[in-house]
């Protein structure tokens, strides 16, 4: 069939409470011009991440009124615990309340003055992470991946040369693990191959150093898998995800992606020595191994949610929604992040916007004139998120993140329909400065003002 429709009916729905352009302005200004700061009220459609923001099943819901609320051994965990063992294969498995604290415990443990993390992009809470602890962050993503023109099928992937000279020049003792992130989300959301983690893999064991998966996205990476690797389309994507984690060492894994819940994280160790430590950090900082700050029934929502998110009908409607989005886009001359990404469609802002130079945060400027034109709230994935002093990021991207199972398409075609009408008009997009901003992470909680 030409037309791919949701695999789902609609059960309960939630209104969306519909603004004027000067409620928008009004609501803008009052948040500093960062749409983190925004209510959600006023917001029409939220793009903003898809990090908890999906919509969960029946059976999700009906596993939530199972859940078991014990404080240790809950019959809910041993689920959880047990899906985790099937998908993966590793034996040692932990909850956390989400994926910034399976960052944290993981680079408390192995970070550190002196060490240096490689990864293909770190985002920017692991890179947080990383850099929290001493250690310093590097990215090591092909050249073909900062190119938001490159057709490259994989353009995720670590370049496996650089990795090489990287521990040459520093040294392997300097670099505790190797992160590989599955789906690219800082690079477009754009997937890595399975060739690509074996070529890493076979780097670390030379080097005897472990490698590590960020795997928020690790179904919507299989199936980009399946669809584009040589001699996988035959294959499943659970046998394809058990691929990638048997190559991993360890993971740490945001559920609040494709584990298609609101809450939960998730983290993985081969190493029963990082383990024991990880462990006894979880147990003073998260809550106890069999809970780690979660409720029971948030552990039985994911051990559902990691199920459904590798059925192969679900992941094509998925992916083809993002798809469509990206498609439409180039169609009417919008550059974006090409192929269009498993989770997110990233805007080249930079081309959007030729006026607004990177010092003056082009994508920032975009993601206010995207609300303020139709109560859309997007990202910045550019230099207000990772830009360094007066050195910009690689790239000036607004991600357009698209919740699981939450929007139809015609939600789609108005977001579609409002990028082309302030297209239309993006000369007279301003750019913007930054009047306050915290030590870290700054795109969360800086103000602007418009020049």
């Amino acid at each position: 069939m030409k037309t791919i429709i949701e695999p789902f009916r609609i059960k309960v729905v939630e209104p969306i409470r519909m603004t004027t352009r000067q409620e928008r302005e009004q609501a803008l200004r009052e948040a500093g011009f960062n749409v983190f700061l925004l209510k959600a009220e006023d917001v029409l459609i939220d793009l903003l991440t898809d990090s908890g923001t999906g919509a969960m099943s029946s059976e999700q819901w009906a596993g939530m009124m199972r859940g078991d609320e014990s404080y240790a051994g809950a019959r809910s965990f041993f689920r959880f615990q047990q899906r985790l063992r099937d998908i993966t294969g590793f034996e040692h498995i932990l909850p956390t309340h989400q994926g910034r604290a399976s960052e944290r415990i993981l680079f408390e443990i192995v970070g550190g003055p002196g060490k240096v993390v490689p990864n293909n992009n770190h985002f920017d809470t692991t890179r947080a992470n990383v850099e929290h602890s001493g250690a310093e962050a590097v990215d090591l993503v092909i050249d073909e991946g900062k190119d938001p023109k490159s057709r490259h099928p994989f353009k995720g992937n670590l370049d496996p040369k650089k990795l090489d000279a990287l521990f040459k020049d520093v040294g392997a003792h300097r670099i505790p693990v190797v992160m590989v992130t599955v789906t690219n989300n800082s690079g477009g959301g754009q997937p890595v191959s399975l060739q690509n983690l074996r070529d890493v893999r076979a780097l670390c064991d030379r080097y005897d150093t472990p490698m590590f998966l960020d795997a928020c996205r690790f179904a919507e990476n299989a199936f980009f898998i399946k669809k584009r690797e040589p001699g996988q389309g035959d294959r499943s994507v659970s046998a394809i995800v058990r691929d990638m984690f048997d190559l991993a060492h360890g993971a740490t894994i945001s559920a609040k992606k494709d584990g298609i819940v609101n809450i939960g994280g998730v983290l993985l160790f081969r190493d029963e020595e990082l383990n024991r430590q990880a462990r006894n950090l979880l147990i003073l900082t998260e809550g106890f191994p069999t809970y780690g700050g979660l409720a029971g029934r948030d552990l039985e929502a994911m051990a559902q949610g990691f199920e459904e998110v590798l059925h192969e009908d679900y992941l094509t409607y998925r992916i083809r929604s993002v798809e469509y989005l990206g498609e439409k886009l180039l169609e009417r001359g919008i550059q974006i992040v090409e192929p269009p990404g498993g989770h997110a469609i990233y805007i080249d802002a930079a081309s959007f916007c030729p006026h607004i130079p990177p010092g003056q945060f082009p994508g920032q400027a975009l993601v206010c004139a995207l609300f303020r034109h139709a109560g859309i709230r997007t990202v910045e994935i550019g230099s207000v998120m990772f830009g360094r002093g007066d050195r910009p990021a690689d790239m000036e991207l607004v991600r357009l993140a698209i919740p699981r199972r939450v929007y139809t398409q015609s939600h789609i075609d108005y977001v579609l329909e409002a990028i082309v009408e302030v297209y239309a008009e993006r000369d007279r997009i301003r750019g913007v400065r930054i009047v306050d901003e915290p030590p870290a992470l700054r795109h969360f909680t800086a103000r602007f003002e418009e020049l």
